[in-house]
């Protein structure tokens, strides 16, 4: 029994030691986060129960994609594609905004870098993974299909070889490359339709200035300060509502009018989807402290903030970061503690 005890433990460890680049993969297939968990809990539960079976022909890691890709083409069956508002609506000018929901399962949602990105030596490979979870390339891969998703991921986030992703796929080579020669143009077309953003890793000091101005600006509620670091083509989403706004005038004219409970709130650094980002907390008028309000993730281009994404479900996101869902009102102190702690 004490064997058979140690093989078992043996097995978790290895299994364990695949978890986040798996969860990584399947974030980037379902464009879900708690589906992405959930398909690598339900991958490792496979590869537990049929692990008997492993003849070890391809590698243990090989094998659990090969489990991780079935999952997740089984859940993308019913054709759901994850979406950003921008690639549902059109922009509404500040004076027809109106907040309408849609369901959850409409919108791509933001992931903790430290659940999707593994630790690793090369910087280059390091950059290729925090750019194949940023907001704008996860948009584009949801509009492929499922497989020709599987084939762009493993190829070229990945970097397998075509005649592994054939084996794991159980088709051929030629097969493999039409598909991700298709997927390519498909994203290429979305290329031209508006560029992404370009975020330096680790974030350069013109970057980390920008970001010390932003939270100032947020935090002061500095409307003329904040105008000077948006792009004019800035855009603002608050998934699960469907409206977005484009350009510093009507951005600030929302946060003044229908965001004005958003003055006075505090900012904690986190890190999301391979950009910067901040957990919000706003005052609490019942409490006198500090009830958290969204995460935003922003995009960086040329010196300016190009995007300004608010998810705003925050009993789903803040544990999920593990971010408390209340601050005292020393929050600054608080907020160092948060950090401290990460």
């Amino acid at each position: 029994m004490g064997d058979s005890t140690a093989t078992a433990t043996d097995l978790d460890v290895k299994l364990e030691q695949h978890r986040v680049e798996l969860t990584g993969y399947c974030y980037r297939m379902l464009g879900f986060s708690f589906e992405a968990e959930d398909a690598v809990q339900d991958t490792m539960v496979r590869a537990w129960r049929s692990h008997g079976k492993f003849e070890g022909r391809s590698s243990l890691r090989s094998w659990l994609y090969r489990i991780a890709t079935n999952v997740c083409l089984d859940m993308l069956t019913a054709g759901s594609k994850r979406a950003r508002p921008m690639d549902l609506t059109d922009s509404a000018p500040l004076a027809r905004a109106a907040l309408s929901t849609r369901p959850d399962n409409a919108w791509l949602e933001p992931m903790p870098d430290a659940r999707v990105l593994p630790t690793v030596e090369d910087p280059a490979e390091a950059a290729v993974a925090k750019e194949s979870v940023r907001l704008a390339f996860m948009a584009a891969l949801q509009q492929l299909p499922a497989k020709q998703r599987a084939v762009l991921i493993l190829r070229e986030v990945l970097a397998w070889k075509a005649s592994e992703v054939a084996e794991l796929l159980d088709t051929s080579v030629a097969s493999v490359n039409s598909a991700l020669q298709r997927a390519r143009a498909t994203l290429a077309e979305r290329d031209r339709a508006g560029a992404d953003a370009t975020v330096s890793d680790p974030l350069d000091e013109e970057q980390q200035k920008l970001l010390e101005r932003y939270v100032a600006a947020f935090e002061g509620y500095d409307m003329t300060a904040l105008t000077a670091l948006l792009h004019e083509d800035a855009v603002m989403t608050m998934p699960p509502f469907d409206l977005w706004l484009t350009g510093p005038e009507d951005i600030t004219g929302f946060m003044t009018t229908l965001g004005a409970p958003c003055a006075g709130s505090h900012l904690v650094p986190v890190a999301v989807n391979g950009l910067p980002g901040f957990a919000q907390y706003k005052p609490d008028e019942e409490t006198g402290g500090f009830s958290p309000w969204a995460v935003q993730v922003l995009e960086i281009s040329d010196g300016r903030i190009t995007g300004f994404h608010c998810f705003l479900d925050t009993k789903r996101w803040f544990p999920l970061f593990g971010l408390p869902l209340s601050l005292p009102l020393d929050a600054e102190a608080k907020a160092d503690q948060i950090q401290e702690g990460e």
